[in-house]
């Protein structure tokens, strides 16, 4: 267990690290800082926790901004914190469909269309 919240602090440290240094300290002192967010509204970072079984910790981090996701695992035995993946998902978000079952959108919109 301690090892989770110490892997939970290492995260969350190094989500606000990354906050800390791409802020502007001009507009840090105009903006009001709200718990689990950066000082910059250009700059917010998501991150979700979850225990995935009892072999570790993952921590997704996205980044709205850059349309990215990283997902992290910590490894509840010693602590150690492992990027697994980093994707860039603006193409995914331009998608229609993937893996769709009929209806598909396209088809919906075409009977939406006719008169």
């Amino acid at each position: 267990m301690r090892t989770v919240m110490l892997g939970t602090l290492i995260v969350a440290g190094l989500v606000v690290t990354a906050a800390a240094v791409t802020a502007d300290p001009r507009e840090a002192s105009r903006q009001p800082i709200v718990p689990g967010q950066s000082s910059r509204a250009d700059s917010q970072l998501i991150a979700l926790s979850t225990c995935v079984g009892e072999k570790y910790q993952q921590v997704t981090v996205i980044d709205p901004n850059s349309e990215a996701i990283s997902v992290y695992h910590v490894d509840l035995a010693d602590g150690k914190i492992r990027l697994r993946s980093v994707r860039n998902i603006h193409w995914d978000l331009q998608m229609v469909h993937l893996n769709g079952a009929t209806p598909l959108p396209r088809e919906i919109q075409v009977l939406l269309e006719q008169p």
